[in-house]
């Protein structure tokens, strides 16, 4: 049997990727290395084992997704994360430019795909996650706020303020001092 691709929804992070090798391991399904959201077989499996697979992707919190809009949607959100994960490689690119040629969709076919599915913009959701890696950042106490700040592709330090204030309803100040219990998975956004 040729090989096959699995997509996975949840992967976002490298302990999710060995999370999923690991299971793919213990049921003995011949892989490549996995990717964020994706997992490349080295064969075809039966759908007695793609159940018993996703059985144990659902018990961590994971799942495989069977529907071509739904995994469009995962790998908007492999990419964002990726581009988030990686600090911006490039401090002035543009989201639908980089997402249209990510992923070769029209990007008003990807914007309204997301915000139908999931309730909100790519542009909310990419900020949720820029907030996230700002409150992660502040947690660790290695990089002042304008590091963050031109790492994560902030104008300015006021603009990365105005927004974490807006979307936390704290000042970065603030938060450092409460610390990581007002932290979310990035799962769950």
């Amino acid at each position: 049997m040729p090989a096959e691709i699995l997509y996975i929804k949840n992967m976002v992070c490298d302990r999710c990727k060995k999370t999923v090798t690991k299971i793919l391991c213990d049921l003995g399904i011949e892989h490549k290395p996995v990717l964020l959201g994706e997992v490349h077989l080295a064969k075809q499996i039966d759908k007695s084992l793609k159940e018993k697979l996703n059985d144990r992707l659902l018990a961590e919190g994971f799942e495989i997704i069977d529907n071509r809009k739904s995994r469009i949607i995962e790998q908007i959100k492999k990419s964002l994360i990726e581009l988030i994960q990686n600090a911006y490689p490039d401090k002035r690119i543009n989201l639908s430019k980089y997402l249209a040629q990510q992923l070769n969709h029209d990007y008003s076919y990807l914007s309204n795909l997301f915000s139908s599915v999931e309730g909100k913009t790519i542009e909310h959701y990419f900020i949720q996650q820029k907030i996230e890696k700002v409150k992660e950042l502040l947690v660790y106490d290695e990089l002042s706020l304008s590091e963050i700040a031109y790492r994560l592709g902030y104008s300015s330090v006021a603009h990365l303020s105005n927004q974490f204030k807006k979307e936390t309803g704290l000042t970065s100040s603030h938060f450092k001092t409460i610390g990581s219990s007002k932290r979310q998975s990035l799962d769950s956004l």
